[in-house]
């Protein structure tokens, strides 16, 4: 079995090991793409993301070209590549340096390391965003529907006639279709793409993924917002408060329909590279979005009571 040698960040040589050393060290993130590796018979070192087919990582290897240590292996040997390694970091990491683009790479799941699973108002505060976009798509579908069908206002409130009911019963049942379907496809769509999140998980943050850390599939988020809709309406809406209570109860923050389809709502930098980014509060987009809302259910209910006050006065 071949014998591995790698070079840490310092540029200091470790070794040898055997392969199962170098993928145990990957998985616990003590190594990772840029690592420069060797063993015998390989003319020079190479990152380990061109290994990673051998060394059986599951990561997609990269097929660049390798890193010419050659000239530097002496360096590595004898260790004085040490100092001009440190040089090099500070020049780096110098906080006047430009700030480089960081972007998620999807593909790529790092299962180890800590995962901040998104609370119940997190995810009230996304559900609100995405309730006003699907709401919003939903009636645009709805009302060249009901153009076409010729169904007014008038119609749908003349119950007298059969004609205008058949329309009633025909434009609601249409209505709940469309309201069903319009959530399913865009959740569907959205958390099975790149960004793994709805509009309103983006916003706050939060992404759905499988229980593995993988990118959930289309028909997988599909059949989740179904789940979630089908169980709160055949418990006469009580299972939307047993699924709130789950959230807020269950160690990882799981619905019955997450459970169900295998799916955790976790923070967007879970099993990432950047764990430690993860924010653990609620953050300011989610505070906004939950202060506005609040907002309008009390100035609602204050205009509803001042109203109902208005009326109760003119009939007494």
């Amino acid at each position: 079995m071949s014998q591995w040698y790698y070079a840490d960040a310092r540029r200091e040589r470790h070794g040898p090991v055997e392969a199962d050393t170098l993928r145990d060290k990957f998985r616990r993130n003590e190594l990772d793409l840029s690592t420069l590796v060797w063993r015998e018979g390989m003319p020079q070192w190479q990152p380990l993301s061109a290994m990673a087919e051998e060394l059986q990582l599951l990561v997609q290897a990269d097929t660049g070209g390798g890193i010419d240590l050659r000239a530097d292996y002496q360096a590595i040997e004898d260790g004085t590549a040490v100092a001009k390694a440190s040089a090099a970091a500070a020049i780096a990491e110098s906080p006047y340096a430009a700030p480089g683009s960081v972007t998620l790479d999807t593909n790529r799941v790092i299962a180890s390391g800590d995962v901040v699973h998104a609370g119940f108002l997190r995810r009230l505060a996304a559900s609100l965003v995405d309730s006003f976009v699907t709401g919003i798509i939903t009636w645009i579908l709805l009302i060249p529907i009901m153009l076409l069908m010729g169904v007014g206002l008038g119609t749908l409130a003349n119950p007298d006639n059969i004609a205008s009911l058949g329309a009633m019963l025909g434009f609601q049942g249409l209505m709940y279709l469309v309201s069903f379907l319009v959530p399913c496809l865009y959740f569907g769509w959205m958390q099975s793409s790149t960004s793994m999140a709805s509009l309103g998980k983006m916003v706050v943050g939060i992404k759905v993924v499988r229980g593995n850390g993988e990118r959930a599939s289309f028909w997988r988020n599909f059949l989740r917002y179904l789940a979630m809709m089908v169980f709160g309406m055949v418990t006469c809406y009580v299972g939307f408060l047993i699924t709130a209570f789950m959230v807020a109860m269950t160690e990882r923050k799981q619905g019955l329909h997450d459970m169900i389809c295998d799916t955790l709502v976790v923070d967007k930098w879970a099993f990432t590279d950047h764990p430690q980014w993860q924010q653990r509060g609620l953050g300011t987009a989610t505070i906004v979005i939950l202060s506005i809302f609040g907002l309008l259910v009390v100035g609602g209910t204050i205009a509803m009571l001042a109203l109902i006050g208005i009326a109760s006065s003119k009939f007494s």
